[in-house]
């Protein structure tokens, strides 16, 4: 920004990605392609504000980030809120859901979605587990996250953007990853709309 001659204070960034960060999020989940249907939830403990917090999560087979959810407790009352919110955001039903040894997850998985199979076993949910690493580094860059709704407005929009920029680099050649990246920057100037902008001097 600096380069460009535009001067900005941290508030004014943090009113931008409060601003658009949603809104980018949102477009850039409409044009993954369906989720999976084999789902993996975890949940795992964070700090807010010197208080414990919870922060459910749940991907799919293929390591998308299906929803994210700041929660108080991990109790079969918070795994059923979390389960029926994951339905209504997906509009879909999952063929088999993957959760670790938590008690309430299997409770409240036999309340919300009795027909669906239920796998649990603490070695099958590493990708979940594995998912929560990205959000681990950004809470550290950040020094922590402050109040719980905008810890939960962030990590939605986070959780959105920040896998459109990490491919699966280790499946993929060097000069495919290349292109992919070139592929996913056109995406994302599509989406900003810096598209058709020239560029800086």
């Amino acid at each position: 920004m600096l380069e460009r001659g535009v001067i900005v204070s941290y508030e004014t960034v943090r009113r931008w990605r409060a601003k658009f960060g949603p809104a980018y999020a949102d477009a850039l989940r409409r044009r993954r392609p369906r989720p999976g249907d084999k789902w993996r939830l975890d949940e795992v403990i964070t700090k807010i504000n010197g208080a414990l917090k919870y922060l459910w999560r749940a991907v799919d087979q293929d390591g998308m980030v299906l929803d994210i959810l700041v929660q108080d407790r991990r109790e079969t009352a918070a795994a059923r809120r979390f389960f029926r919110r994951l339905l209504k955001k997906t509009r879909t039903v999952p063929r088999v859901v993957v959760t670790d040894k938590l008690r309430s997850c299997g409770a409240a998985h036999r309340e919300v979605t009795p027909s669906v199979e239920h796998r649990c076993h603490k070695g099958l949910n590493n990708r979940a587990e594995n998912s929560n690493r990205p959000t681990r580094r950004r809470e550290r860059a950040m020094k922590g996250f402050r109040p719980v709704g905008a810890a939960q407005r962030f990590l939605a929009a986070f959780s959105g953007i920040s896998p459109h920029f990490r491919p699966h680099r280790h499946l993929m050649t060097a000069p495919g990853y290349r292109a992919e990246t070139a592929i996913r920057f056109a995406i994302w100037n599509q989406i900003t709309g810096a598209a058709g902008r020239p560029a800086p001097a």
